[in-house]
């Protein structure tokens, strides 16, 4: 068997990996582009800002590590040019001398990645201005900021970008983020953004919003964004974030079936339309693990985990890519953000019914020093009460729960799963109703109809002459310090005293901070004979929506 390999870093590297275990007496040849094999995409921004001190440590492994203890023939500064199907050989170049040669295969894995967008905008070649994709990349914007950079520009608010973001300022430059959507992060619904952008200003970032560049000028003190709002952002370093689209050229020049997004195609076995050629990491198009269709993510556990069954099916095992449910973090300075599964925005595209809660506990328990807050929204099946998806927002703990939720997807559970899992507990670990039962026992409670439920944007969506009675049931202090426009406040441990003053021939909307109040309002009501339902999430849900209220 000879097995060639195009592309390191992830996918590629654990292919070749995997293959030498199951096989001792397999030609395994691995081309890379660039100079390093494998190494940690994701620390690069951390090594710009000195937290990782030693450049050293972002390599995974060095092409020497791959020669000796993995017999494998390591080709760096190697661009495979292109594939002979039909002879079963690829064309390479040799970056180093220019030579060509060619190098036949009998099986062949692509993991060619995906190459960051460089939108056609004049000045996007000026000297100053980046993306960041590897160790070049990365030693280039280095070099920059330590030669005293006062002002840097983030074109794009994704997750590299935000953590750019986060280095520059340690490193004490003035950072201005330009994000042309009107939210950051944008895998995330756009509420769960919310209090990342308060932690961003809180640390002095600038963030624009639904704005983009429109041409980046040399000046005598470095360069100039202009935006298409008309605002110039003086700067002397400027790094483009804006997205990422598959490394496919090889694949197209050689006739294989990429998606309409670039991705390559491939089925549940990493086989492109091509039985003798796979296609791993970036480059490809995935299946949604929540919803069954094409799509592509770019993350770096899947590209491991597809490198091993691309592997496993070329030397005899029978193994399936389950998809991809698209579970990612990210730290920006104090806060961090976590998702798993389906969004809102997804399901709602897809015309999927969905119901969903909000819950807002802490990571652990509250007697005990330290807890920090988080934000969890729960999106589950209306009908079975299936998970679909996951979001948190907070401090510690985040990490924790999302994992929980991922396999809880990956299991096929439900929200009255959620209610019964247990997990360990001391004080200052989690809490003994942990965020995750909370969760679970708000939309099970929704589900069998405990606690009628209508979502906060529907609640303003309603004009106000046709709104629900608002009523919020919180203590009178914290009815003064910001409320819904319009709620009448009855405080929940006056409520029983106090029906006379709610309105029978009205809809009620019952709201707290965080929605048990609300729920234990909703319950006295109903049994009262009121026509009611709970603000899901209360007043903190609706803060997301409105943070300036």
């Amino acid at each position: 068997m000879k097995l060639l390999i195009v592309g390191g870093v992830a996918g590629g590297a654990s292919a070749a990996a995997r293959a030498r275990r199951l096989s001792e007496d397999a030609e395994i040849v691995l081309f890379e582009r660039g100079p390093d094999v494998s190494f940690a995409n994701c620390g690069l921004p951390y090594y710009i800002g000195g937290e990782i001190a030693e450049r050293k440590k972002l390599l995974v492994t060095t092409p020497e590590m791959l020669r000796s203890r993995f017999k494998l023939d390591v080709r760096t500064q190697s661009s495979v040019e292109a594939i002979d199907r039909t002879a079963k050989k690829v064309r390479v170049r040799d970056l180093a001398s220019g030579r060509e040669y060619e190098e036949t295969y009998d099986k062949l894995i692509l993991a060619t990645g995906a190459a960051p967008i460089r939108p056609a905008i004049p000045g996007i070649d000026l000297s100053g201005v980046f993306t960041l994709r590897n160790l070049q990349d990365t030693d280039q914007i280095k070099e920059r900021v330590d030669q005293s950079v006062k002002q840097a520009v983030l074109l794009g608010g994704g997750f590299i970008s935000l953590e750019l973001a986060e280095n520059f300022v340690k490193r004490g430059i003035s950072t201005t983020v330009v994000e042309k959507n009107h939210q950051i992060l944008t895998p995330f619904d756009p509420e769960m953004t919310t209090p990342v952008v308060q932690e961003l200003a809180n640390k002095g970032v600038t963030l624009l919003l639904g704005q983009s560049a429109e041409t980046i000028e040399q000046t005598s003190e470095g360069l100039v964004v202009n935006l298409n709002s008309g605002q110039r952002l003086p700067a002397q370093l400027v790094v483009f974030g804006v997205g990422v689209r598959p490394e496919n050229k090889l694949a197209v020049d050689a006739g294989l079936g990429v998606g309409p997004r670039g991705g390559i195609r491939v089925n549940d076995q990493l086989q492109t339309s091509d039985p003798d050629i796979y296609a791993v990491g970036d480059a490809i198009e995935v299946k949604d693990f929540v919803s069954g269709d094409p799509t592509q993510v770019p993350l770096a556990g899947p590209a491991n985990r597809q490198g091993r069954i691309a592997a496993d099916n070329i030397f005899g095992r029978s193994v399936r890519y389950r998809g991809t449910q698209g579970t990612a973090i990210v730290g920006v300075f104090d806060r961090t953000a976590a998702m798993t599964g389906a969004s809102e925005k997804v399901l709602r595209r897809a015309n999927r019914p969905f119901r969903k809660v909000y819950v807002h506990p802490a990571n652990h328990a509250g007697y005990y020093p330290g807890a920090e807050a988080m934000v969890l929204k729960l999106l589950f099946a209306p009908d079975t009460g299936k998970l679909l998806g996951a979001q948190a927002v907070g401090g510690a703990g985040v990490d924790k729960r999302i994992d929980v939720l991922a396999v809880a997807i990956q299991a096929g559970l439900t929200v009255y799963d959620l209610e019964e899992m247990e997990l360990c507990y001391a004080p200052q670990y989690g809490s003994a109703k942990d965020p995750i039962n909370m969760a679970g026992f708000v939309a099970s409670g929704l589900l069998r109809g405990d606690h009628p439920q209508i979502d906060v944007e529907a609640v303003l969506a309603t004009p106000a002459v046709e709104r629900s009675f608002m009523l919020d049931v919180r203590t009178p202090q914290e009815f003064t310090s910001g409320h819904i426009p319009g709620a009448v406040n009855i405080p929940v441990d006056d409520l029983r005293s106090r029906l006379a003053e709610v309105p029978r021939n009205r809809k009620i909307a019952a709201y707290c901070q965080v929605g048990q109040r609300g729920y234990l309002a909703t319950r006295i009501l109903l049994q009262a004979g009121y026509s009611v339902v709970n603000v899901g999430g209360g007043y903190k849900t609706y803060k997301l929506w409105h943070p300036s209220a």
